[in-house]
């Protein structure tokens, strides 16, 4: 890879392209995101990549939100890999981890000569991906739209969520890349982007051209350009769009961060039954618990959970 490399900032923004009516998000993750994140579960390289493409997706969508809550890609599956999670929150912070069986992966990549799978060989026939809203305020239902993983490439099966989910014109680009330049270790980086048809109006008139012409520019980024380290994407955004004339808004900051903490862990495990929570007791006395994002280990005694001697 290139030797010039150059650490990216880590963030996610809305950009306007001038006086047409389409919307756009733009985010580059690496040191302080999503490379942390894949370094820290150690996943197949190909599926390090796939669930680098599900938090960038999160980051993507979820910062559209006006509320305080969280934005979660969850793919779901009977294939080699039974779940992936990508999740954001609108401060900023993201996290991801992947479920898979290890056998059944290394039958796959056997089967594809190492080529990259695509998702219905990942999660199967019955594969489903869901886009879930979590508002902070507990008196609100989470919201859930699921679309089949029946498309090569999540960005495609993103793309359905928003065709049939949202009836809104979307197309999305998602790239995961490692960088590593001479004596210092391998960095993970990714990019993501997309752009929506903002709807036809008394105001705006007809929007098919502008739309047309938009995606017809936004087919032309390439994976590279995405995930390039020395490429920023304020002028990868000018290289597409400066005919029309486009600007960047102002970036949130992207921090890879865990939202786990023990009173919220006894708060789950409090939900289970009693019986259950005693056939995963350790000789010690204690439940020993290890969060699937961050690794975190806790050690909680039964008696904090259940309320009463062991």
């Amino acid at each position: 890879m290139a030797d010039t490399f150059h650490t990216p900032s880590d963030f996610v923004a809305n950009f306007q392209i001038e006086q047409r009516p389409v919307r756009g998000r733009a985010v580059r993750m690496g040191a302080s995101s999503v490379s942390p994140i894949l370094h820290r579960h150690d996943y197949p390289p190909h599926l390090a990549r796939i669930l680098g493409e599900a938090i960038t997706l999160a980051a993507l969508v979820g910062s559209s939100l006006k509320f305080d809550g969280r934005l979660l890609v969850q793919a779901e599956g009977d294939g080699p890999v039974t779940m992936l999670v990508g999740e954001y929150r609108s401060d900023g912070g993201v996290r991801g981890y992947a479920r898979f069986d290890a056998e059944a992966w290394a039958n796959l990549d056997r089967v594809n000569k190492g080529a990259a799978p695509h998702m219905p060989q990942l999660f199967g026939p019955s594969g489903r991906l869901g886009l879930i809203i979590v508002q902070d305020n507990p008196a609100i239902q989470p919201y859930q739209g699921i679309v089949p993983l029946v498309k090569g490439t999540l960005a495609e099966c993103a793309e359905d969520y928003f065709a049939q989910s949202e009836q809104v014109p979307t197309r999305i680009k998602l790239s995961v890349a490692e960088f590593e330049r001479k004596g210092e270790p391998v960095q993970w980086v990714s990019g993501g982007m997309m752009v929506q048809r903002v709807a036809a109006d008394k105001a705006r008139g007809d929007t098919d051209a502008a739309w047309d012409e938009a995606r017809a520019l936004f087919a032309t980024i390439s994976d590279a350009e995405l995930v390039d380290p020395a490429l920023p994407m304020e002028e990868l955004l000018y290289r597409l769009f400066h005919e029309q004339g486009v600007r960047m808004e102002d970036p949130v900051t992207l921090e890879d961060r865990c939202t786990c903490n023990q009173d919220r862990l006894i708060a789950t495990l409090q939900s289970m039954p009693d019986e259950s929570l005693r056939e995963l007791v350790e000789e010690d006395g204690n439940l020993s618990i290890d969060c699937q994002f961050c690794g975190r280990s806790y050690n909680v005694p039964i008696e904090d959970v259940t309320g009463a001697a062991n």
